[in-house]
């Protein structure tokens, strides 16, 4: 069943695939123009050879009749290799074109998938679509492409020819095609569902590779290279034999079709022979005429490893098709994008559990709300679902059940973009990007001058350690930012959500893993860009919401006690416990 799908699939693939090309309709027209130049000028060298070989054997041997078809064939030769050189520099330009296209569109439509597509997903996997699969198909957009119409043209005009010179010659030769034929279908059914099961396995190898190499400071802390090497040689080894596999069978099918080809030409030269002896053919005749089988026999063999690239493609194809086909389930546009947000929150019995563990609910009825410029801290054990919440509010996920809204609009009415650029986020371990101190900044809003970012890395208390760096705001962070400590990623990463101005503020545990000092830099800064903001405060460490208006206590995906700060102390609950608790470890 699988392979009758398959089957269907393929010349779908296959057109549009091609369908790619069209906006290099005008380079690809020249390109044929040249390669029919080429393929013609190619056709006609076996007539001047038939002339010079009947010409030399002839009862005259006119030595300049010879002479005149031999220069002929000097601007024959250079017509083609013009014509070929021109083709092949068309069809490139225009297949790199086509594949850098694929690619930016492919990475522009992987970033707007929604969060549990990528949950769903290892960034190796996603990584290898971009980079392994793509290549794959640049092949076939451009040079094959290429390729395949001048053996095409080879094929069709050898074979025209062949009939011209000798029609019983050409019915002997074309006896062994039809099986060649068949073998061909076959043998590129078997090639194109190996070369995905090769493409897949390389996805793996790569998804592998990426998580070590992200996570390198883990696995050198662990002293765990033998064993990440072992894993991915591993999986390297898994794709070797499947492509040694691949390989074999293609190497067979090159084999048969090398027999059938030099088959083909040992019965002309048998059959030519005679023909030749019994004067029904001349010499010169049978010379063009192996030399138009050989063009035929060698094109069609070319064809047959195009046949093979081809199919190697259609495997990579239906993965880099299926993830443009895939729709996102929550769009990054389309909605409501109203003139002014003052920033009330409501949670109405919202339930939600993630979308890769359905069975394990992580909110179980939160009602919520908050007004304009309040601070509420969320508290709790780690897996009460605090931080879920958050991801809620920013609309990564769609709850279950309930409704989310912000100044009385739900969620789902509003354009996703533009609601994520009114909610600022400070996580407890920020994603910075191996650019520059200010690019990082200006990552809040993009085309921010750099008055506007050092404003902004000066409320967030980091302009003075920004300036110590040799290179000041244009200092490299690194990948993540490992060249910052982590109170300066904080900081840096509240400066770009200063630059930002949201309308409500998120954050995420943003001083528990910080030391006494940085965490009062830090704080400082939080307590500027709070003011006037709606907050949500989600935090271990207590000592950071003691100021917050509310403080809702959450345990199982419940919020269970609710109250400012001093009222849930003077309480015999949670609250007081989590307090208690942090004291005896202090």
């Amino acid at each position: 069943m699988q392979s009758s799908d398959e089957g269907r699939r393929s010349p779908g693939h296959l057109l549009r695939l091609f369908r790619l090309a069209r906006p290099e309709l005008g380079s690809l027209a020249a390109g044929t123009l040249f390669l029919g130049i080429g393929s013609a000028a190619g056709l006609l060298l076996p007539q001047a050879v038939q002339r010079i070989i009947d010409d030399a054997l002839g009862p005259g041997k006119a030595a300049e009749t010879i002479d005149r078809a031999a220069l002929w064939l000097l601007p024959l030769i250079a017509i083609q290799a013009a014509a070929v050189a021109l083709r092949y520099v068309l069809f490139t330009t225009a297949g790199e074109r086509v594949v850098a296209r694929l690619r930016a569109g492919l990475f522009e439509h992987v970033l707007q998938q929604e969060m549990a597509f990528f949950d769903a997903r290892r960034t190796g996997e996603l990584t290898s679509r971009l980079a392994s699969d793509t290549t794959v198909l640049q092949n076939a957009v451009s040079v094959d492409i290429s390729m395949a119409l001048r053996l095409t043209a080879s094929v069709v005009g050898g074979l025209g020819f062949l009939v011209y010179t000798s029609p019983r010659l050409t019915l002997l030769m074309l006896s062994v095609i039809p099986p060649v034929l068949l073998g061909a279908v076959i043998y590129g059914r078997k090639v194109r569902k190996l070369s995905r099961e090769v493409q897949d396995s390389l996805a793996r190898s790569s998804e592998i590779a990426e998580e070590a190499l992200s996570g390198v400071r883990t696995v050198r802390a662990f002293a765990a290279e033998p064993q990440e090497v072992q894993r991915y040689a591993g999986q390297v080894s898994e794709s070797f034999e499947r492509a040694r596999t691949r390989v074999r069978a293609s190497g067979l099918f090159m084999g048969v079709m090398t027999f059938a080809g030099y088959t083909a030409t040992a019965l002309v030269l048998w059959y030519g022979g005679h023909l030749v002896v019994t004067g029904s053919m001349t010499v010169g005749k049978l010379a063009a005429f192996l030399v138009y089988t050989l063009l035929v026999a060698s094109s069609l063999a070319g064809l047959s490893d195009l046949w093979a690239g081809l199919m190697r493609a259609m495997g990579a194809a239906e993965r880099v098709f299926e993830l443009l086909d895939r729709a996102p389930a929550i769009p990054l546009s389309g909605g409501l994008e109203p003139l002014s947000v003052q920033g009330k929150l409501e949670l109405d019995r919202v339930r939600f559990s993630y979308p890769t563990r359905k069975d394990a609910p992580v909110l179980k009825g939160i009602d919520l709300s908050a007004r304009p410029g309040e601070v509420i801290a969320l508290v709790g054990s780690s897996g009460a679902g605090k931080s879920t919440i958050a991801a809620l509010l920013l609309r990564l996920y769609d709850p279950d059940e309930g409704r989310i809204a912000l100044d009385g609009h739900d969620l789902r009415a509003l354009s996703p973009s533009w609601l994520r650029r009114q909610i600022g986020i400070v996580a407890q371990e920020p994603v910075l990007f191996a650019a520059s101190v200010a690019d990082n900044i200006r990552y809040g809003r993009g085309g921010a001058s750099d008055e506007e970012v050092e404003a902004a890395a000066r409320a967030a208390n980091a302009h003075d350690f920004i300036l110590k760096f040799p290179e000041g705001y244009r200092t490299l962070v690194g990948e993540r930012g490992v060249q910052l400590s982590g109170g300066q990623k904080q900081r840096v990463a509240i400066a770009r959500a200063v630059l930002k101005d949201p309308r409500l503020l998120v954050l995420d545990e943003a001083t528990s893993a910080l030391d006494t000092e940085s965490e009062h830099l830090v704080k400082a800064a939080l307590d500027t860009l709070m003011q006037g903001r709606t907050t949500l405060i989600i935090a271990h460490r207590l000592s950071t919401v003691i100021g917050a208006d509310r403080v809702l206590v959450m345990d199982g995906g419940r919020i269970v006690q609710s109250g400012a700060h001093a009222a849930l102390v003077a309480q015999d609950g949670l609250y007081r416990r989590l307090v208690e608790r942090q004291f005896v470890s202090a």
